[in-house]
């Protein structure tokens, strides 16, 4: 085990299929995540969904926050910062469940996520690193391009 935070973090960044929320993205995501919490509100649901556009005008947020609020991209959500206890308060607010958002960001329907969840979750088998994917593709493109294997 490291005792650089720094290469600590970067090892949680090269986990595929996973967005750890550190303390970076938490000081990326503030004002993302208390727009969020603003919807803890009905006044403020209300004035949402009347005009979201306007609504977030409000917030101090990035483009690609706004962007992701308005396209319910969750998974960019999180990627810029927002945490997904205070997502919820979005997909709440648009009266979807926490199966049916979390869908979205797996890419499967709802049937088919509660699926693999009731089986038991998404396999631990297979990649278990962004840098080995990456690693593998370059070595497969070499291969492809030489006619032989690394």
């Amino acid at each position: 085990m490291t005792t650089d935070i720094h290469a600590y973090l970067a090892e949680l960044e090269d986990i595929p299929g996973t967005r750890v929320f550190t303390a970076a993205r938490s000081r990326k995501g503030y004002h993302l995540n208390q727009f969020c919490m603003s919807l803890m509100k009905a006044d403020n649901r209300a004035r949402f969904k009347a005009d979201e556009a306007a609504y977030l005008d409000d917030w101090q947020l990035t483009p690609a926050q706004r962007s992701a609020v308005l396209t319910r991209d969750y998974n960019a959500a999180i990627d810029e910062g927002g945490n997904i206890y205070f997502l919820a308060k979005i997909f709440s607010t648009d009266g979807q469940s926490f199966v049916q958002a979390v869908s979205t960001m797996t890419g499967a329907s709802v049937d088919a996520h509660n699926e693999m969840m009731i089986a038991g979750g998404r396999s631990p088998e297979g990649l278990r690193s962004k840098r080995d994917a990456a690693l593998a593709a370059v070595a497969a493109e070499a291969a492809e391009t030489t006619g032989s294997t690394i």
